[in-house]
């Protein structure tokens, strides 16, 4: 009985054992007959050592050129808004019209007034004030003068001894009359001229109280907001809308207190917005505060932006690159050789038979190339549109 134990167990021990040698003789013999893996057909680029245009990135955002909150400048019930919110205006367009019943006859009054004492005057229209002139004036002069020449008479005819004592002294009194009522006449002319120059005030504040009934546009622009109806009753200051300018829109900007000295008034500025990713406008710097926000420590740059398409909006955020002075060249690669992971950009270089994953930091972006700050050296071949198709160490071929 043992003996029968210890032979089976011989015979499981010897077919286990046959069988393990005969599993490694197959894998071994697989593993050698699977064939070496292909190399990946790559286009290259080389890597360009070539000056570029370097930009200092600072954010900001857009306002209006111009901004006007319009307001009544007289009383009085709306009776026409013929603009809307978005309307196209040019300087001096209608925004609304006031009832102007009260200020056209007030005007019609102040003129009646002007023109009653212009004629008490005798004055046309255009022609100077000379109180000489003046009939009241005139009519005066030629009574002195009667008298005076009267008078002359009298005293030639006393020295004479032909009229007596009292009736010179008479004539001299009239004389002397007549050169009061002349003097009064002289004084009455520039009162009533001073009451003329009141009235044309008057006239002067009627005609602009009734132009003022029709509240115009202080700009060519577009209505924000209109902010009143046709029945509304308006006094003098309601805001009535808002036109705002935006061609050109004002750019406005932060620069960081070390950048001061790379920023200055007539320099070209990039722009760009999240509503419009794929397009860069352009500005110019026309600003440059003189002095820094202490609490911020930053700079106040504007430039002005050309939007004769108006999509660039008030309000919008902007990034902003502003070109600064030639420095040294830059390494380049095709923007297509770089490939970034969850914010870790690398490149693949060839060595040999093999290609290398190099972990790179890019730099400013140049048309369809950008720079790489660290990882590469000029020269060295890069694989273009690797596309998760590289690891480091696989082998590759050049095409063409």
């Amino acid at each position: 009985m043992i003996g029968h134990v210890r032979l089976s167990l011989f015979s499981g021990a010897a077919l286990a054992a046959a069988l393990l040698s005969s599993a490694c003789g197959g894998e071994a013999t697989s593993a050698a007959a699977l064939p070496e893996a292909a190399p990946v057909a790559v286009k290259v680029a080389q890597v360009d050592l070539q000056p570029i245009d370097r930009f200092l990135r600072v954010t900001g955002s857009l306002a209006a050129d111009e901004q006007a909150d319009v307001a009544a400048e007289t009383g009085g019930r709306v009776i026409a808004t013929p603009v809307e919110r978005g309307t196209r205006v040019t300087a001096g367009a209608v925004l609304i019209r006031i009832s102007g019943t009260e200020a056209d006859a007030s005007l019609r009054e102040a003129d009646a007034n002007t023109a009653q004492l212009e004629a008490r005057l005798g004055l046309v229209q255009g022609q100077a004030f000379d109180p000489v002139r003046v009939p009241d004036v005139l009519n005066a002069k030629a009574a002195l003068d009667w008298a005076e020449a009267d008078f002359a008479r009298i005293k030639s005819l006393l020295d004479q001894k032909v009229v007596s004592q009292a009736e010179y002294e008479q004539r001299l009194t009239q004389a002397q009359a007549a050169r009061q009522q002349y003097q009064s006449a002289l004084n009455g002319a520039q009162q009533s001229f001073r009451s003329l120059q009141a009235a044309r005030a008057r006239a002067d504040l009627a005609r602009k109280s009734s132009a003022d009934t029709v509240v115009r546009a202080p700009f060519t622009g577009i209505v924000a907001e209109r902010l009143v109806s046709t029945g509304d009753y308006v006094t003098r200051g309601t805001k009535i809308a808002t036109v705002v300018r935006i061609d050109p829109v004002r750019v406005e900007l932060t620069v960081p207190e070390q950048y001061l000295s790379l920023v200055k008034d007539g320099q070209p500025v990039r722009l760009t917005v999240d509503a419009y990713p794929k397009d860069v406008f352009t500005a110019k710097v026309r600003f440059v505060s003189p002095s820094l926000k202490a609490n911020q420590r930053a700079l106040t740059v504007e430039a002005v932006a050309p939007n004769a398409d108006n999509r660039l909006k008030p309000g919008l955020f902007v990034t902003a690159l502003l070109q600064q002075p030639a420095a040294a060249p830059a390494l380049l690669v095709p923007v297509s050789a770089v490939e970034t992971v969850a914010g870790t950009s690398r490149v693949y270089v060839v060595a040999g038979t093999n290609v290398e994953e190099r972990i790179v930091t890019l730099g400013e972006k140049s048309g369809d190339r950008i720079e790489i700050v660290t990882g590469v050296k000029a020269g060295e071949p890069v694989v273009v549109n690797p596309r998760g198709k590289l690891a480091d160490g696989v082998r590759v071929q050049r095409e063409g």
